[in-house]
């Protein structure tokens, strides 16, 4: 018994060992074009920022500029860009093989759940991206540029503008998050319907300190972050009362 117990656990072990050998690899292949393409990547997310900067109010507003401050940190940031793309483009290979790891232990309602769940996540991420780089993006650059004046003129590193557009891209798809806890605990039976809408304050209160953590320290992001997360755990509280009727 203790043999056939040492087998299943190395069994395991190299099956776990080739799954992430694969996840590897395919990041690694995908990682080549991704560094040829993460240069249209950058102009994508300076070209979102810039229409922002450039408006009426002045010349030097109309004038501004990315700018980069040492010889290699375009290159750096090519890389980094490179590396999220590549993974990116590999999540769908990446949770397959996840899957196929996992989907011996599930039973079939177990399955379905989880199917539901991920196809939810990933359109709930996406949307998440979207709406931070259509909409949140320009409108925190915009914010920014509005302080400059004649004597005081922005000067806007490349790094730390697609920093910040990647950051603020994952925290938007982690708060978009919110239907999927609110509506999973719910169905869960771990917290009761009840309960959780007599703690709407506190439940506004999180999500405001979620988003002046995950945010720059400007109160625009934080409520653009805000609001529609708030919005969102009402979407999960409403599917959440449907299922319990």
């Amino acid at each position: 018994m203790i043999a056939d117990n040492e087998e299943t656990l190395v069994a395991h072990l190299d099956a776990l060992r080739s799954t992430i050998i694969h996840c590897l690899v395919a990041v690694a292949i995908l990682f080549v074009p991704a560094f040829f393409a993460a240069p249209y990547c950058i102009d994508f997310l300076t070209g979102m920022a810039l229409p922002a900067t450039v408006s009426a109010a002045t010349d030097s507003a109309a004038s501004a500029q990315f700018h980069y401050f040492h010889p290699m940190e375009v290159f750096v940031l090519q890389m980094k860009m490179a590396f999220v793309l590549s993974v990116a483009v590999a999540f769908p290979y990446v949770a397959r093989q996840v899957w196929l790891f996992v989907l011996p232990a599930l039973y079939e309602r177990e399955r379905k759940f989880i199917r539901s769940i991920v196809f939810f996540s990933s359109v709930l991420f996406i949307g998440g991206v979207a709406f931070c780089l259509l909409v949140c993006f320009p409108m925190v650059v915009q914010f920014g540029m509005q302080f400059a004046t004649d004597g005081i003129v922005a000067t806007i590193g490349i790094s730390q503008v697609v920093s910040m557009a990647l950051w603020l891209s994952i925290a938007f798809g982690l708060m978009f998050q919110f239907p999927l806890v609110t509506y999973g605990l719910v169905k869960s039976g771990i917290v009761e319907y009840a309960t959780v809408c007599n703690k709407r304050p506190y439940v506004l209160v999180g999500v405001l300190v979620l988003a002046a953590a995950l945010t720059p320290p400007d109160v625009v992001s934080q409520l653009v972050l805000a609001i529609p997360t708030y919005l969102l755990f009402e979407l999960g509280l409403l599917c959440a009362r449907r299922y319990k009727k």
